[in-house]
């Protein structure tokens, strides 16, 4: 397909100037509008405002500039089609080759902190979109481009065929439009759904929709799922901007694995939750140790403390810089899968790349807060379970003493401590905490008590007088009387059993202090 007509209008004009001198040199005339065209004309190529080719002036603000037939039918007609010619004839629509346009920013516009909800919609792109789709329906006959980084490869296929383009060329452009196009329109519903039912008075908006839309983009192929016999891929959502693992830059090591990817994602869920110095030790999900201190060394030591048998090939997250100090202390204690700061020193990379399938990985943006209307998605097959993200957070106003023993300001801050962080943990969850660091940690067991001999289990010594946190009820008095031989002081719970009662009784006969959140944490 030979080009002799392009029309361009660009929001981004990244390598335009050289792509339109290409496009000069090899004699293609040239529709625009507004700032492109104006962009062009100081390049000193000719070029024909849109607005003098239609006979239709830009109008609305800019709203309107390119909705007309002239337009859309010198995209849509077929060449092949005799009727469609002299149609294009009758009205004096002069053919379009080529169309140039990238769409106005609108996801980048939202992601700005208090973005107004009528800046948004004036960065939906109208003209835009629609040039797109009606060059791309008819891409055997007009090539469309949407990607300045496609002018190079675009403008040397040009010159070396004369002005023309392959017909690979021209589908592999199309289809590039139509995932822009999905995409695009996916995140505009996404975020007016947000906006408007957080804004409307009446909530006449649902929660959930009755269709959802996900759009996730393939940021890597992995060796292999969760088994070597499993194929697996890595796709992520680029409309988050807080810490995630869609958001990490790796700096060394191997390539990341799913099960890494996975854990990795728990070690950063867990540290974001604090803003003391933290950090966190995973093993399959599961962490085998957290700790919160003044220093970051210090929330380390006591993390590893925690199970270092089990740390042993383990994820480390900690929600501080990995300075020299830092990175020697880390060199020392064992093999290490993978390690997630929000930034290393130039020597503790020295430090830890001495490992040379240590995976290293930096994550921006700490201390953005996650977003309320993110979804928690669990797929099953033949269908997909949306729930809100668990962020709930309590306060020692919120806890409710039920025993006749009340808790020591110390084993507040630990039940505090312990609360916030056995939502991380699979159910039936139980943590052993001694202050601001984990001693036991018992996690999914089929039994409530079961978690709390694995908690003991783990603990040893360290159990004496230290509190215990179980993300729901107790059914029965048996995981209270366990918890009692084991040495612990003090329980936090959600309370809500029908043996409520009988478990505060257990309680107050074993001398141990209990309160109630009234909030369950189960991560199944």
């Amino acid at each position: 397909m030979k080009v002799k007509r392009a029309l361009i209008s660009v929001s981004d004009k990244t390598g335009l100037d050289e792509f339109v001198k290409g496009l000069h040199k090899l004699g293609i005339d040239m529709l625009s509008t507004g700032g492109t065209a104006k962009r062009i004309r100081e390049l000193g190529i000719p070029v024909r405002d849109v607005s003098d080719y239609t006979g239709f002036p830009e109008m609305l603000d800019g709203r309107v500039k390119t909705l007309h037939p002239k337009v859309h039918g010198a995209l849509l007609s077929l060449r092949d089609n005799p009727e469609h010619m002299a149609k294009v004839k009758e009205h004096g629509i002069e053919l379009i080759d080529m169309v140039v346009v990238n769409l106005y920013p609108f996801e980048k516009t939202v992601q700005k902190e208090g973005v107004r909800l009528e800046e948004a919609i004036e960065n939906i792109d109208i003209g835009g979109p629609s040039m797109l789709r009606s060059a791309a329906k008819n891409y055997k006959s007009v090539a469309v481009i949407t990607n300045p980084s496609k002018y190079h490869e675009i403008l040397e296929e040009l010159m070396d065929s004369k002005g023309s383009l392959s017909e690979k060329t021209l589908s592999d452009l199309a289809l590039e439009v139509f995932k822009l196009t999905s995409r695009y329109d996916n995140a505009i519903y996404n975020f007016l759904h947000g906006r408007l039912e957080k804004e409307a008075e009446s909530a006449q908006l649902e929660r959930f929709p009755k269709t959802l839309q996900l759009r996730y983009e393939k940021a890597q192929e992995l060796r292999y799922g969760e088994n070597p016999h499993q194929k697996a891929s890595f796709y992520i959502d680029k409309g988050v901007d807080e810490p995630s693992v869609s958001t990490t830059k790796q700096l060394h090591g191997k390539e990341l694995s799913f099960n890494n990817i996975l854990d990795i994602n728990a070690a950063l869920e867990i540290v974001k939750d604090y803003e003391e110095p933290a950090v966190t030790i995973i093993k399959h999900s599961n962490p085998c140790g957290t700790a919160v201190a003044p220093t970051i060394e210090k929330a380390f030591k006591d993390a590893l403390a925690c199970d270092p048998m089990s740390a042993f090939g383990g994820i480390i997250g900690l929600n501080r810089e990995v300075d020299t100090k830092m990175a020697g202390i880390i060199a020392k204690s064992g093999f290490v899968e993978c390690i997630i700061a929000p930034k290393y020193s130039d020597k503790a990379l020295e430090i830890l790349k001495e490992k040379k399938n240590v995976r290293l990985m930096e994550v921006p943006g700490f201390g953005k807060k996650p977003r309320g209307s993110d979804y928690d998605m669990k797929k099953v097959t033949g269908g997909m379970l949306v729930q809100d993200r668990d962020l709930k957070t309590i306060t020692e106003k919120d806890l409710k003493v039920v025993t006749k023993k009340k808790p020591t300001k110390s084993e507040i801050e630990s039940m505090l401590f312990g609360w916030r962080l056995c939502k991380h943990v699979k159910s039936n969850a139980i943590l052993f905490c001694q202050g601001t660091k984990t001693v036991g940690v018992g996690a999914g067991q089929m039994s409530r008590v079961d978690s709390v001999m694995i908690a003991a289990h783990k603990a040893g010594k360290k159990s004496k007088g230290a509190v215990l946190i179980s993300d729901a009820f107790f059914p029965k008095p048996d995981g209270i009387e366990g918890a009692k031989k084991a040495g612990i002081a003090a329980i936090i719970q959600p309370g809500g059993s029908i043996q409520d009662e009988e478990i505060i009784k257990t309680a107050d006969k074993l001398g141990m202090s209990m309160v109630f959140t009234g909030v369950r944490h189960f991560k199944h």
